[in-house]
C-alpha cells in the first residue's frame, strides 16, 4: 500500500470531507480523490460512500481505518528511529498545547528552544488539552503540553511539569463580596461560569465540589480561561481560575472551607512512539524551564 494514499484515506475519514482533507494535507482536492481511488483500486473495494456532500466510511473503510493509522505511525516511527542515529536535532516537531499554557508557561521554553535548535521546524498547534491527548494517541502529534487528565488513557504517558493551583474568584461588586466568610452553600446560590463538561479542568473542579456535596449552578461555559476571567470581572458569575490569571485589583479571591483546587500541567506522549531527537530536545528544554 502507498503511504501517501493511506494518509489521504485517514485524513478524509477524520475530517469527513475531501476538501477539508485537501486543505489539511496541502493538496488539491483532485489529488486527494486520486489517492483514495488508487487505494480503493488496490484493495478492490469502496472505502467511502459519497452521498451528496456527505462522506461516510463503508464497512471496509471502518475495518481499514484503525489499521491504516497503525501502519502510518509504525512507518513514521521507523523513520524517526533511523534518523535519530545521525544525532542531528532537526526536522519537523508536531507539538500541541492549549492557549492558556502557550501564553503563561511556554514563552521562555520556546524562546530557548528556537535559539538552541534552529534547524527544527516546530509545528505548534493550539488545541484543547483533551484534543491534544487524542491527537497524540492517534499519532497526529508527537507530543503535547497540556492540562493532564486525572485518569490518563491507556498508552498515554504523562510527565508532570507544573503544579497549577486555582482559586474561586468573584467581582468586587458581587453579592458575596461583602461577606467576611463564604460557605459552599453560599456559593451554590449564585451562578458560575466554568470550562465545559468533559474538559480535564472541569473534572478537577467537579471532584472538589463533589467532596462537599456542592452542585454549582453553571450559567455559562467557555474553553477560554481569559474569557471566563472577563465574565467574572464584569459580574456575570463566579468561577475558579488558575492563580497565574488572577489580578486582585479586579477580582476578589474567595476562600471556602474544604474547597481547594489544583491542576497538573505537563507533557503527554504515546507509550509506543519513538521520540525524534527534536522531541527529546524539547523534553529537556521543558524540564529545565520547569525546574527553575
Amino acid at each position: 500500500m502507498d503511504l501517501a494514499a493511506l494518509q489521504a484515506f485517514v485524513t478524509v475519514a477524520e475530517t469527513g470531507s475531501f476538501s477539508q482533507a485537501a486543505q489539511a494535507l496541502y493538496l488539491t482536492q483532485p489529488a486527494v480523490s486520486k489517492r483514495v481511488a488508487a487505494l480503493e483500486s488496490d484493495l478492490a473495494t469502496r472505502l467511502f460512500d459519497r452521498i451528496g456532500r456527505r462522506v461516510t466510511l463503508t464497512e471496509a473503510g471502518q475495518v481499514l481505518l484503525p489499521r491504516a493509522r497503525r501502519i502510518i505511525v509504525e512507518l513514521q516511527d521507523s523513520k524517526r528511529a533511523v534518523a535519530n542515529l545521525a544525532g542531528a536535532v532537526s526536522g519537523r516537531l508536531g507539538l500541541g498545547t492549549s492557549h492558556h499554557i502557550a501564553l503563561h508557561r511556554l514563552p521562555p521554553v520556546l524562546q530557548a528552544f528556537g535559539r538552541d535548535y534552529p534547524d527544527v521546524d516546530l509545528d505548534l498547534r493550539f488545541m484543547d488539552s483533551e484534543l491534544v491527548c487524542h491527537a497524540v494517541l492517534q499519532g497526529d502529534l508527537e507530543m503535547g503540553v497540556v492540562t493532564l487528565p486525572l485518569a490518563p488513557p491507556e498508552n498515554l504517558v504523562v510527565h508532570a511539569l507544573w503544579d497549577d493551583p486555582m482559586s474561586i474568584v468573584i467581582s468586587r461588586a458581587h453579592g458575596l463580596a461583602a461577606q467576611a466568610e463564604v460557605s459552599a452553600a453560599d456559593l451554590a446560590r449564585f451562578p458560575a461560569i466554568l470550562t465545559p463538561r468533559g474538559t480535564y479542568t472541569r473534572e478537577v473542579l467537579m471532584q472538589g465540589f463533589a467532596a462537599l456535596g456542592v452542585e454549582p449552578v453553571v450559567r455559562m461555559e467557555s474553553h477560554y480561561l481569559e474569557t471566563i476571567r472577563m465574565m467574572v470581572q464584569v459580574g456575570l458569575a463566579w468561577s475558579v481560575l488558575p492563580d497565574t490569571l488572577i489580578d486582585q485589583r479586579d477580582l476578589r479571591v474567595v476562600s471556602v472551607a474544604g474547597l481547594s483546587f489544583r491542576r497538573r500541567l505537563g507533557i503527554v506522549r504515546h507509550q509506543a512512539r519513538t521520540l525524534s531527537n527534536a522531541a527529546q530536545a524539547m523534553l529537556r528544554s521543558l524540564a529545565a524551564t520547569a525546574s527553575l
